[in-house]
C-alpha cells in the first residue's frame, strides 16, 4: 500500500471525498506539481474509479482541468508531462465501458494498453499497479489492448448482439444504436454513457431515423412495427402498426411531422408523427429496400428488389413515376440538394442518375464490378460516390458524369459509408473489419480505424465532422 492509499484509509468518509474530488483546487493553486503526481498516482486512481460516489467521466474529466489557456503560461507548466496525462486519461477513456462496472480491472486495463510507453511516470504508475496485486495476477507481456493516442476514443458496450443501425442527432451530442437484440440505445458521445434503453420490439431493429429537432427517434423492425420514442425520456410515445412483413427502411419528412416506412411486404406506408395515424398505403413494388425524400418534402423516392424506383407524391399518394432500366435489385437512393435528380444503386453493377421532373434516365455511370451496395451526394451536388462489393469506392463528377476517383484500399465489400457535411471526405465501412476515411478532393486514404472484430455494419459522422461513430456485427459501437 503506498502512501496515498495509507492516507486515504485512515481518514473519514468526508476527508476521502475531499481527497479524491478536489483535485480541481491544485490547479486553480497553481500547485501543478501536486497535480501530475496524483494524477500518475495508481492508488489516487484505483480509489476513485472505485469509489460508488465519483463516475468514471469524473475521473477522466480530471486529466481536463489543465486545458486552461491561462495555465498553459505558468512557469510550473510542463507539456512533456501534460502528453503523459493525455495518455493516462486516453487510456482511462478506452477501458471506461469496462472500468464503470468493474473498477478492481484498473490494473489489468492500465496495463493491457500502456505497458509499451517509455515515459516514467507511466512505468511507474505500472509498477504501482502491479504492486498493489498481493495474489497471483496474470498480466499480459505486451499491450494486448488498443492504446491510448491513436484515433478510437471510446467502445460503447451493451447490446447483446449484433448492432445493425445508427444515428446521430442533428446537435451532434447523442449516438442511438439500433440491434438484433431487439432494442435501441441512446449514448453520450461526449461521455459514452448508456442514457437510455428503448425496449419494445420483439425481433431485431433495422433501421433509425431522427427528427430534425432531435427530440424524437423512429425505429422499423423485422416485428413489423415501427415505434415512435422520446430522445429525452427513452418512453415509447407511439406504435405504427400496419405493415405484414419486416421494415427495412424509414424517412422522415424535413418538416418532422411525417414518417414514411418501406416493408417486405411490398408497401410503403405514410405515418403522423403526431397522431400515429395512417395516412396512405403506397402499393406497385415488391419487396422495399430503400427510400429518400426530397429537400421540399413532396416526393418520396422508393427503391425495390423489383429492379425499379418509383416516385410518389406524398402529397395525394399517387405514384407519378417509376424508373425503370435495372437489371437487378435497387440497394440505395439518393436526391440530390437541390431536389431535381435522383441516384440509384443497383446489384447490376451501376449507378443511374434519373430526372425526377420528366422520370428520364439521365444516364447510366459504369465501372463497378459487383453489386453498388450505397450511394451518396455531396451537400454542393457537384460529386456522386457510390460504394460496392468490389471493395472500392468511385467519385463521380455530377456534371459530366464521369468518374473522377477510384478509392481502393478494403480488401473486402463495402456495406456503408458516409459523407461529411462539408463534402470533403467519406468515410466507408467494410466486411473486413476496418472503416477508412477518405479525401474526396484527392482520394487520398486519411486513416484506417481497426478494431472491430466482425463486418463493420453502419457507419455515421457527427454534424461537425470531428467524430465518426461505427456499429459491428460484433455487438460494439466504436466512437474515434
Amino acid at each position: 500500500m503506498g502512501k496515498f492509499a495509507e492516507k486515504l484509509a485512515s481518514a473519514t468518509p468526508a476527508r476521502q471525498r475531499a481527497m479524491l474530488g478536489n483535485i480541481h483546487t491544485l490547479v486553480e493553486s497553481n500547485q501543478l506539481e501536486k497535480y501530475y503526481k496524483l494524477l500518475t498516482n495508481f492508488d489516487f486512481l484505483a480509489a476513485k474509479v472505485q469509489h460508488p460516489e465519483f463516475t468514471m467521466q469524473s475521473v477522466i474529466e480530471d486529466y481536463d482541468l489543465i486545458d486552461v489557456p491561462e495555465i498553459s503560461t505558468h512557469p510550473k507548466y510542463d507539456e512533456k508531462k501534460v502528453k503523459t496525462l493525455k495518455l493516462i486519461q486516453g487510456a482511462l477513456r478506452l477501458s471506461s465501458h469496462i472500468l464503470a462496472y468493474k473498477g478492481e480491472q484498473i490494473a489489468s486495463q492500465l496495463w493491457g494498453r500502456m505497458q509499451h510507453f517509455r515515459e516514467p511516470e507511466i512505468q511507474k504508475l505500472l509498477s504501482q499497479a502491479k504492486s498493489s496485486k498481493q495474489n497471483v495476477w496474470l498480466h499480459p507481456l505486451k499491450s494486448s489492448l488498443t492504446t491510448p493516442g491513436g484515433p478510437l476514443i471510446r467502445i460503447l458496450e451493451g447490446h447483446s448482439d449484433m448492432v445493425r443501425t445508427l444515428a446521430v442527432t442533428p446537435d451532434g451530442k447523442l449516438v442511438i444504436s439500433g440491434s438484433s437484440d431487439k432494442t435501441i440505445k441512446v449514448w453520450s458521445l461526449e461521455t459514452g454513457a448508456e442514457i437510455h434503453t428503448l425496449t419494445g420490439h420483439n425481433n431485431w431493429v433495422r433501421t433509425l431515423a431522427v427528427t430534425p429537432d432531435g427530440k424524437l427517434v423512429i425505429s422499423g423492425s423485422s416485428d413489423k412495427t415501427i415505434k415512435v420514442w422520446s430522445i429525452e425520456t427513452g418512453v415509447e410515445i407511439c406504435a405504427l402498426n400496419g405493415h405484414s412483413n419486416s421494415v427495412n427502411a424509414v424517412a422522415i419528412t424535413p418538416d418532422g411531422k411525417l414518417v414514411i416506412s418501406g416493408s417486405s411486404d411490398k408497401t410503403i406506408k405514410v405515418w403522423s408523427i403526431e397522431t400515429g395515424a395512417e395516412i396512405c398505403t403506397f402499393k406497385g413494388h415488391s419487396e422495399v429496400r430503400a427510400l429518400a425524400v426530397t429537400p421540399d418534402g413532396k416526393q418520396l423516392i422508393s427503391a425495390s428488389m423489383n429492379e425499379t424506383i418509383k416516385v410518389w407524391s406524398i402529397e395525394t399518394g399517387a405514384e407519378i413515376f417509376t424508373l425503370k432500366g435495372h437489371r437487378d435489385w435497387v440497394n440505395a437512393v439518393a436526391v440530390t440538394p437541390d431536389g431535381k435528380e435522383v441516384i440509384s444503386g443497383s446489384g447490376d453493377k451501376t449507378v443511374k442518375v434519373w430526372s425526377i421532373e420528366t422520370g428520364a434516365e439521365i444516364h447510366t455511370l459504369k465501372g463497378h464490378s459487383h453489386i453498388v451496395r450505397a450511394v451518396a451526394v455531396t451537400p454542393d451536388g457537384k460529386q456522386l460516390v457510390s460504394a460496392s462489393d468490389d471493395n472500392t469506392i468511385k467519385v463521380w463528377n455530377m456534371e459530366t458524369r464521369t468518374e473522377i476517383l477510384t478509392l481502393i484500399g478494403h480488401n473486402e465489400g463495402i456495406i456503408a459509408m458516409a459523407v461529411t457535411l462539408d463534402g470533403k471526405q467519406v468515410v466507408s465501412a467494410s466486411m473486413n473489419e476496418t472503416i477508412k476515411v477518405w479525401s474526396i478532393e484527392t482520394g487520398t486514404e486519411i486513416h484506417t480505424l481497426k478494431g472491430h472484430r466482425d463486418y463493420v455494419d453502419d457507419v455515421a459522422v457527427t454534424p461537425d465532422g470531428k467524430q465518426v461513430v461505427s456499429a459491428s456485427s460484433n455487438n460494439t459501437i466504436k466512437v474515434w
